[in-house]
C-alpha cells in the first residue's frame, strides 16, 4: 500500500484518467473529490462488496 501525505486542495493522479482531490479535513472525516471517466466505476469498499455478492 502507498501512503501519502495530502493536504486540502492537493490531489493525487493514478493512471491518466483519474484524479483523488483532498476537499477537506474536519476533526476525524477526510472528504475526497473524485475525476474519473464514467465509464470507471468508483464505489464505496461496503457497496462494491455488496455489488459483487449480488453478481
Amino acid at each position: 500500500m502507498l501512503v501519502l501525505t495530502r493536504k486540502p486542495n492537493q490531489s493525487i493522479v493514478i493512471g491518466d484518467d483519474v484524479r483523488i482531490v483532498v476537499v477537506s479535513i474536519e476533526r476525524d472525516h477526510v472528504k475526497l473529490g473524485i475525476e474519473a471517466p464514467r465509464d470507471v466505476a468508483v464505489h464505496r469498499a461496503e457497496v462494491s462488496e455488496k455489488i459483487k455478492q449480488k453478481n
